[in-house]
């Protein structure tokens, strides 16, 4: 992992979603910056269009927010509340235990695993500490046949303590999700509406759809993301190479289409179809084959999600830019403000 030189978050984190803070939707601010370029323009994200042009391709992580959060009590009866994150095999899932604050919850030093009481008279076994991250376990649920039927019926939005409001799951959504599975919002879509997909492509702007099941993302520095579903549909690798081929950007919405993109792609950075696991962590030094360019949110220093947004525009800009964002005050976070990287249109 490369530790860049962003400063410490201290603009403030968005609390709520912007349609509860009196902003629409498409209404939280952007910054646009232009790799190898020295200028860094702040707009809202209604007007992110501009920054386009006619034949640039977004690629839309489809994968639909499910409620992932768990109450539960340990053997001694204490309240523990876990974080279902990505599944291993068979009834293994990494989980994330934490212990509640309210809205919020807090990481659990030192926690020693065991069997948790859920809902419904189902049971967690945690058995041991994920390699990637210790704050992950690999643990095994008992009583749950359907882990979406179960969390649906069960479960709550994962939700942190910099939360105003126990919102609802439909303001984890973006307006263009289909396929429930991830556990926590890929939230850099969030800012888009109906409306403003409408017009992207009336003027010229493609979309293409990935799926890449996010797990959770309350990662510190050094670890590593979880182990994350994709679904790479054919159509999808087949506009992207016929953009690439064109000369046309390719511009992910978000580090989990990355993420999709950069599994699939070959050493030519032709996309293939594909779907199953990826492990795949980007950075700067493996830097990337597909992407051009990347609408995302704003992340906390040490973040791996921080690497993969340098791999696409570069240490030095992005050190610029989260240095312009706390200048600002740009919000962090899945309610937050955005960033756009991409090479020159």
């Amino acid at each position: 992992m490369t530790a860049l030189a962003v400063p410490a978050p201290e603009a403030p984190a968005a609390s709520g979603p912007p349609e509860r803070r009196g902003i629409a939707r498409d209404g939280v601010r952007l910054m646009v910056a232009t790799s190898g370029a020295s200028q860094i323009r702040h707009t809202v994200f209604s007007r992110v269009g501009e920054n386009l042009r006619p034949g640039d391709l977004l690629v839309v992580n489809v994968s639909a927010t499910i409620p992932a959060s768990l109450e539960g009590s340990t053997g001694d009866g204490a309240p523990i509340r876990l974080h279902v994150s990505s599944p291993v095999a068979g009834n293994l899932w990494t989980v994330e235990p934490r212990r509640p604050t309210g809205i919020g919850s807090e990481r659990i030093i030192d926690f020693d695993g065991g069997s948790v009481a859920l809902p419904g008279g189902a049971r967690a076994v945690l058995l041991t500490p994920d390699s990637r991250s210790p704050r992950l376990w690999i643990t095994e649920l008992h009583g749950v046949d359907d882990h979406l039927v179960f969390l649906a019926r069960h479960g709550q939005p994962i939700r942190y303590s910099h939360t105003a409001g126990a919102w609802p799951l439909a303001d984890y959504q973006n307006v263009y999700a289909q396929r429930p599975g991830s556990a926590e919002m890929p939230s850099a879509g969030r800012p888009f509406t109906t409306d403003l997909i409408t017009s992207l492509v009336a003027a010229g702007i493609q979309f293409a759809p990935v799926v890449l099941h996010a797990g959770v993302a309350s990662f510190e520095e050094g670890e590593r993301p979880d182990v994350e579903r994709y679904e790479v549909p054919e159509s999808s690798a087949a506009i992207i190479n016929h953009v690439k081929a064109r000369g046309g950007r390719i511009i992910a919405v978000g580090t989990t289409s990355v993420r999709a993109l950069e599994t699939v792609a070959d050493s030519r950075g032709m996309v293939h179809p594909g779907t199953g696991s990826t492990d795949l962590v980007v950075g700067p030094t493996r830097g990337v084959r597909v992407v051009d360019g990347l609408i995302t949110g704003w992340h906390d220093a040490g973040a791996s999600h921080l690497d993969l947004v340098a791999a696409i525009a570069g240490p030095d800009l992005i050190e610029r830019c989260y240095r312009e964002a706390d200048a600002y005050g740009y919000l962090r976070h899945e309610f937050g403000d955005s960033l756009l990287v991409a090479r020159p249109s």
